[in-house]
């Protein structure tokens, strides 16, 4: 699915360069790659502010904690998502509220998420799958005039662009993640906020050192959420080449979707006229889902499944009371999606292969 030898083998010189100035320097707690890089993030995402933190978990919880959204409070999202989008507002005591997704972008359903709020809504938390922005502008519509914050989950969408803009700064803050297999990733964890007004920035920076913003003063409960200076001196090294990155990502897509175009019961992945994906994933769907897999599978290609358990039929979120077929675009998806590899460094060759693999399993 992800080949992070051979993107390392490129870089490699640069990063135990930036390594050894780092550990020479010993500067490690929210040190200069750290700050450096919130500025370049901040820059290169087209906002005012970004803060480094540790991981994407905590970028999103963080972020509500900074708006205070809390018990009592509702959040309406998607259950087509990593758990972590839901964890997060479970761990702030408010209550997710689950709605259906467009069954062509696999995003949040703006009419279902209008159609789902209540006078405890406190915010939307739109979630930019798979590479492709959520529709913001209707979102934006579906709260007019309503106290209702507009959040976004841009864990998988780092450099994609709604209606000419970066996602991360269209609505009332963003996190992302640097998990090790993102379009921007670090060697380990890392996250970070977006936002364009100052105080919530600085409520995410005491947030993110024990509710601290001068030491041993503290102003609330925080929390241990730093970005680490060696995985910042990463970031900066890939941010560089980020955009150049998702390019190959588009063109990628643009050869599976030559390759496979026509196939019965296969679907490509849509790109809306108002997005630009960066293709985190490319993902398709089938009815003969498992065949594929089992096929890819024989050949040695590496194959993924994003998500064959959608979060409201999770274990964990059983107390939620959402049943079986309460969701029904969001269930079909999960029992059809694939995820083909996807990462800048894929050959010609082998997307071909994948797509030989792909016509002979489905005929």
């Amino acid at each position: 699915m992800v080949d992070l030898k051979s993107q390392y083998l490129d870089i490699r010189d640069e990063v135990l360069t930036a390594f050894d100035e780092t550990l020479t320097g010993m500067q490690l707690n929210l040190g200069p790659n750290v700050q450096a890089f919130e500025r370049e993030w901040a820059q290169y995402s087209e906002v005012a502010h970004a803060v480094g933190v540790g991981n994407g978990t905590e970028a999103l919880h963080l972020l509500l904690r900074a708006h205070d959204v809390g018990p009592g409070d509702e959040v309406i999202t998607t259950s087509f998502t990593f758990i972590a989008t839901i964890e997060a507002i479970v761990q702030t005591g408010a209550t997710p509220v689950l709605v259906d997704i467009d069954p062509h972008t696999y995003c949040i359903s703006p009419q279902l998420a209008a159609e789902a709020i209540t006078p405890a809504t406190r915010a939307i938390m739109a979630v930019h799958l798979y590479g492709h922005p959520a529709d913001m502008g209707a979102l934006a519509e579906a709260i007019a005039g309503r106290d209702i914050l507009l959040l976004e989950d841009a864990a998988q969408a780092h450099g994609a662009r709604y209606c000419g803009r970066r996602v991360g700064g269209l609505g009332d803050g963003a996190a992302f993640s640097f998990y090790l297999s993102k379009n921007l990733a670090a060697y380990g964890e890392g996250g970070v906020v977006t936002a364009g007004d100052e105080a919530l920035a600085q409520r995410v920076r005491s947030l993110r050192v024990h509710g601290s913003l001068e030491k041993y003063v503290h102003e609330m409960i925080g929390y241990n959420s730093r970005l680490d200076e060696l995985q910042a001196a990463v970031l900066r090294i890939k941010l560089r080449r980020l955009d150049a990155w998702n390019q190959a990502r588009r063109e990628h897509a643009a050869r599976y979707d030559a390759a496979l175009a026509g196939i019965d019961d296969l679907t490509l992945p849509v790109v809306a006229d108002w997005a630009e994906s960066v293709y985190h994933l490319y993902t398709v769907r089938s009815k003969r889902r498992d065949e594929l897999a089992a096929a890819l599978a024989a050949a040695g290609i590496g194959h993924a499944i994003h998500y064959a358990v959608p979060c409201h039929l999770q274990a964990a979120l059983a107390d939620l009371g959402y049943g079986k077929g309460s969701l029904p675009e969001t269930e079909r998806a999960a029992s059809e999606v694939l995820s083909l590899p996807m990462y800048p460094e894929l050959t010609d060759a082998q997307i071909d292969r994948v797509c030989e693999v792909v016509r002979e399993a489905l005929g």
